[in-house]
């Protein structure tokens, strides 16, 4: 008998049918997954209809968990860390556990005792030490066999490659020592990280049990990850799912593993989650961004474009965005909740605190800059800066004390009139009204010309940027404001040919 059913909220679309049937005949498939398109209840319609056993490969720990709820009983759902700490990571289980090492503590164990100028940047013998970890953990991300330049990180404020050069000369025989020490589970001395384990576990080869193997999130599968599914083809049917439209964390080291998969492609186009009104938005950036779909909403879902002056969730492009509206909602007696992390923003806001008592910091967003100036001409004036505006206004008008100060003052999600978040952090959630922020700025034209009037002329739109944008406006199920995005509507490309819809095959 074939496994136990999950239950449905909707009947079945022809593109789930479609889905289910090529799965049934055994072919490799890419199941191209659209913004609220069900694709976790697809998989296990996959699962549902077959005796096979297989594997569920989870993006975190916390999607596997609620899959094990969605999933029938013949299908295991798991993260590639937990399969890795299986096999290796257990022995490394104490250097886990021990504490945080500083990257000056890094340094001096490295014994680097070296300071590198880089143009107009001086990296200090503690930046060498974090760019040297952050090599290591990019090497470890990658489907590469050893350590090379272009695992090197490169980091704010160094944008030519002759610099980046520079740095690699220097940092990478330093990575080749961190790699060196970590594979030692007794007697090593650089903090071990979970990456670690898997890069090892990944040069093992391992053979992955299961006559079947799912693959979620697969536009944002790092290439380790990637390389191990692909390896396990001789022996199990490999199904990826995910959405191309939202591959955002290309600055991780993820990249879309989507569009050069050798198997059927297939598309799930329909959203459950919004009407029409909000998937033509979602349409727009997705022909911006070339991505392969386009979608279609809900004809029962009443939901459209509109000012909303309460919404449930704000979403933000930047860490900075986020403070400032969270600073405004407070000032407002609103309850406010963060999605993620608050000390992402209280780290960012002591190491302005450095910077401005004329000490160095070791972020790895401002290491590069000695003074409080560097990065406010940074932010101001470098097309590459743009992205820490937000924040440095905010540090400026309202100063370090205070922004810790908001930051203690957070509420739960369950007790908040309004969530912040930044979309890197909305991925994969919902609200019934959203309003974008508005760091989410217009493009600016690179040569700085202008119009007739004298206003700088848009400028390119970077299709990473639209794809953040696009994973943006799909978060909200009724309501969305547009707020910061608004741009679109009256830039040229704004009102992009849109081509046919994707057929299924």
């Amino acid at each position: 008998m074939p496994a136990r059913r999950p239950a449905r909220e909707h009947e079945p679309t022809p593109e789930q049918e479609a889905a289910v049937a090529a799965f049934a005949v055994g072919d490799h498939l890419v199941l191209q997954a659209g913004a609220g398109s069900g694709k976790t209840t697809t998989l296990a319609m996959l699962a549902a209809g077959t005796r096979r056993w297989g594997r569920y490969l989870a993006f975190n720990t916390a999607i596997a968990n609620e899959a094990q709820r969605k999933f029938p009983s013949n299908v295991g759902c798991r993260t590639a860390h937990s399969m890795a700490y299986r096999a290796v990571g257990w022995e490394y289980r104490d250097r886990l556990r021990a504490p945080r090492m500083s990257s000056a503590k890094l340094a001096a164990m490295l014994g680097i005792n070296l300071e590198l100028r880089l143009g107009q940047r001086k990296i200090t013998a503690t930046g060498l030490a974090y760019a040297a970890q952050e090599t290591v953990i990019k090497y470890c991300q990658s489907a590469d066999a050893t350590i090379g330049q272009q695992h090197v990180p490169w980091l704010k404020g160094i944008g030519e490659e002759y610099l980046h050069d520079q740095l690699a000369d220097v940092v990478l025989p330093y990575a080749h020592r961190i790699w060196a020490d970590l594979q030692n589970p007794d007697h090593g001395r650089v903090k071990f990280k979970h990456d670690h384990y898997l890069k090892m576990w990944a040069l093992t080869e391992p053979v992955i049990r299961g006559q079947f193997l799912l693959l979620d999130e697969a536009q944002d599968t790092n290439p380790v990850v990637e390389r191990v599914f692909n390896a396990q083809r001789g022996h199990a049917q490999l199904v990826m799912v995910g959405d191309s439209g939202q591959a955002i964390y290309g600055w991780r080291g993820a990249r879309d593993v989507m569009t050069g998969f050798d198997g059927i492609q297939l598309t799930l186009s329909h959203s459950f989650r919004f009407g029409e009104r909000i998937a033509q938005e979602a349409n727009r950036w997705l022909a911006i961004a070339h991505a392969p779909i386009r979608i279609t909403g809900s004809p029962s879902l009443d939901s459209g474009l509109d000012k909303v002056e309460r919404p449930d969730a704000i979403l933000c492009r930047t860490n900075g965005g986020a403070m400032a509206e969270i600073l405004t909602l407070l000032d407002m007696g609103r309850r406010v909740a963060l999605v993620g992390r608050g000390d992402t923003l209280s780290d960012l806001a002591l190491a302005a605190r450095d910077l401005k008592s004329g000490r160095r910091t070791s972020h790895p967003e401002l290491l590069l800059f000695a003074t409080w100036g560097e990065v406010q001409d940074y932010a101001e004036y470098d097309p590459d800066g743009r992205d820490l505006q937000p924040f440095v206004d905010v540090i400026d008008e309202h100063g370090v004390d205070t922004v810790l100060d908001v930051i203690s003052r957070l509420c739960d999600e369950a007790g908040a009139d309004v969530t912040v978040s930044t979309v890197h952090k909305a991925k994969g959630r919902e609200w019934p009204t959203v309003r974008i922020a508005n760091d989410f700025t217009e493009p600016e034209d690179p040569d700085q010309e202008v119009d007739t009037t004298g206003e700088p002329l848009p400028g390119p739109i970077d299709p990473a940027e639209a794809r953040l944008a696009y994973v943006a406006v799909t978060r909200a199920r009724y309501r969305l404001d547009l707020g910061g995005l608004s741009w679109i509507h009256r830039h040229p490309n704004g009102k992009p040919e849109q081509p046919p819809q994707t057929i299924n095959t």
